[in-house]
């Protein structure tokens, strides 16, 4: 468990590098691959409860360490409307949300059932950006969820969708040489017909 766990960590920090190149795509109303999310969502399935708090504590704390802007520390003169966002920390609470949602239908993963799980990936994703977006607009007084957004919203959860098999077949690749077991096989037994 250990040596996944490290493995996971690092998988995640890499993550962290890369979501930093992936583009946004303008012609599908600026919807990305948040990887960062997709790859914290198929982990959470895949370990215990403790750990993947653990996860979206370091996870939550990442994303806003990139994202999060502090307008007190800004020159006035340069940023003279102040931009409510959300609050340092938030992610945090978000993704163990989210993760605690995926970590629920573990017992459906460990049957080998792996393809209920990334679907799950994408519904978390849609349910983590909504979350995210209303929690901006109360800040910001307004309640501006339009067509707009909910297809930026819905692009970016087929995505985490598409990308959920290829995290999953990495994530088992991980396991195996980790020694680490993360689906319960199930040997069948077979009558003797004598």
């Amino acid at each position: 468990m250990l040596r996944y766990s490290i493995t996971l960590f690092c998988l995640i920090l890499l993550t962290v590098i890369l979501q930093q190149f992936v583009p946004a795509f303008i012609a599908l109303y600026n919807a990305r691959v948040f990887l960062l999310l997709a790859v914290f969502l198929c982990i959470a399935v895949t370990v215990p409860l403790p750990v993947m708090f653990l996860y979206a504590l370091i996870c939550g704390f990442l994303w806003d360490t990139q994202c999060a802007i502090s307008t007190s520390n800004l020159d006035a003169s340069v940023y003279v409307d102040s931009i409510q966002n959300i609050r340092f920390g938030s992610s945090i609470l978000l993704f163990g949300l989210a993760g605690a949602l995926m970590n629920g239908f573990q017992p459906i993963f460990r049957q080998g059932k792996w393809y209920l799980s990334a679907l799950l990936t994408g519904i978390s994703t849609f349910l983590y950006c909504l979350a995210e977006y209303s929690l901006l607009d109360f800040l910001r007084g307004s309640f501006t969820i339009n067509r707009g957004v909910m297809l930026q919203i819905s692009y970016t959860s087929l995505f985490s969708l598409l990308v959920a098999p290829l995290v999953f077949a990495l994530l088992f690749f991980i396991a195996r040489i980790s020694h680490y077991q993360i689906v319960v096989t199930q040997k069948r037994s077979f009558r003797r017909f004598t």
